[in-house]
């Protein structure tokens, strides 16, 4: 046991992919925070809009998680991204605003089956296209309703052998696909070692923690600093962040101290249950919330 865990933790102390050339000047990283706070843009009402830049900024954020677009019954999402007129404008709105996308969200697989959609290395595909195309390296890949794990334990075969054919993909485009999915991390570490690549690793959710009566720094703990690329840091809509007694921020940035983590912590949801749509009040006083935490 003692040597499978040595084994494992080689594995994801070497990063094995290297950046990807591309034309496009990437958009200046001036921010030297450890941590640096996040919102989807999605939840923020605006989906692949250029409206989301300015209200991040406005926030307090450092930076969007930019959605990949619907996906339905299409081929592939429906991506306005493709565009290099709508990337350009997305580069220089992040350059004169001094903030970053921290990660491209394919959220079109929450209503799929990863494991049984036919198409899916196009679909990614697209996604990684994107990321190298924007200088971003994370992508988020939910399996979503259809590919949850606890509930459909026979299709783990398939979603490890979907995530191994991905690898060469993310690898190739120096790249980083974070999975979440509904298992306890302790699985979840036995997932990505079978994968066996540093380009797959764990998009870490509070929620998943909390609605399955986990842990959510025991979990942190468990994964360890190197199969975590990014954390969902927000719980299901009811309360804000610092009314909700299920999330101990304080206690979360200890243990990602103690692991010495440093990365994107991206909101989702958390929002007044009373006025869920209101987005600048929600997202303003979690911003606020997680800045008085962790910067």
């Amino acid at each position: 046991m003692a040597g499978m865990f040595v084994s494992q933790r080689s594995l994801w102390a070497v990063e094995t992919v290297s950046p990807a050339a591309e034309k496009i000047e990437p958009h200046p990283i001036q921010r030297k925070q450890r941590y640096k706070i996040a919102a989807s843009d999605l939840m923020m009402l605006k989906r692949q809009k250029l409206g989301a830049l300015p209200l991040a900024h406005e926030l307090g954020m450092d930076g969007v998680e930019v959605d990949m677009g619907g996906l339905g019954d299409r081929p592939t999402f429906d991506n306005k991204l493709t565009d290099p007129a709508v990337r350009q404008q997305y580069l220089e709105k992040l350059a004169e605003l001094d903030i970053e996308i921290c990660s491209l969200a394919m959220t079109g697989f929450f209503s799929q089956s990863f494991p049984e959609r036919e198409g899916f290395e196009r679909t990614v595909q697209d996604c990684i296209d994107t990321l190298v195309q924007l200088k971003v390296k994370t992508a988020f890949l939910p399996l979503g309703i259809k590919g949850d794990l606890l509930k459909r334990p026979e299709q783990r075969p398939a979603v490890v052998a979907r995530l191994k054919k991905l690898v060469p993909q993310a690898e190739k485009a120096g790249v980083v696909i974070g999975v979440e999915t509904s298992l306890s991390a302790a699985d979840e570490v036995k997932l990505f070692a079978e994968i066996g690549s540093p380009a797959i690793r764990s998009y870490f959710n509070f929620s998943n923690a909390i609605k399955n009566g986990r842990d959510i720094c025991d979990e942190l703990r468990t994964l360890g600093r190197e199969l975590i690329c990014q954390i969902h840091c927000t719980n299901e809509d009811g309360v804000w962040l610092q009314n909700d007694p299920k999330v101990n921020l304080p206690k979360v940035k200890r243990t990602l101290d103690d692991l010495d983590w440093s990365g994107w912590l991206v909101m989702e949801r958390s929002r007044d249950a009373n006025d869920p749509k209101n987005v600048k009040r929600n997202f303003g006083a979690n911003t606020a919330y997680l800045k008085s935490i962790f910067q």
